[in-house]
């Protein structure tokens, strides 16, 4: 089986001072959610053997926080098609895992993260706010199998739902 967490963003800081989209950073709220994300995952122990990360500030600056909370020992790799990129696009940075790795994490974006949900569990459209995680399973042996439609929905957990 492989499995694939998505992890949305922290909340970011609209009113600071960045110059583009790219560069928004979080604010205070996301940064207490992402720790408490990260130490969800850990106490799950369900840490994944590889983070991939958009690099938006954002994005990289949740994981960091997450991976740091929980002691994750993960793989850290940051992939700039996550930003910006389609349901295909997470899909096609799959395929690309080896297959040695049994649990990837992608840390990026809406709409991107919910229609990859919907698309992979022929599933309607799912709210999927700020620094939430989602994981779904494939009943698959390699990552290159893995297709839209096979996915299982296996958890959805919004920082809000956390005590």
């Amino acid at each position: 089986m492989k499995s694939v967490i998505l992890f949305r963003h922290g909340k970011s800081d609209w009113d600071a001072v960045y110059n583009t989209d790219h560069n928004r950073p979080l604010a205070k709220r996301g940064i207490k959610a992402a720790k408490r994300m990260g130490k969800y995952l850990a106490d799950l122990d369900q840490m994944p053997d590889l983070v991939i990360s958009s690099p938006a500030v954002r994005a990289k600056t949740t994981v960091q926080l997450a991976m740091e909370s929980g002691e994750w020992s993960s793989e850290f790799k940051l992939d700039r098609s996550i930003y910006g990129g389609s349901s295909g696009t997470l899909l096609d940075l799959l395929y690309n895992i080896n297959d040695s790795m049994g649990v990837a994490c992608l840390v990026g974006h809406e709409p991107t993260f919910s229609s990859f949900i919907s698309n992979c569990t022929n599933s309607g459209w799912i709210r999927f706010p700020t620094a939430s995680m989602a994981r779904l399973d494939f009943e698959v042996s390699a990552w290159k199998e893995i297709r839209f439609g096979q996915g299982t929905l296996a958890w959805l957990t919004r920082p809000k739902e956390l005590h």
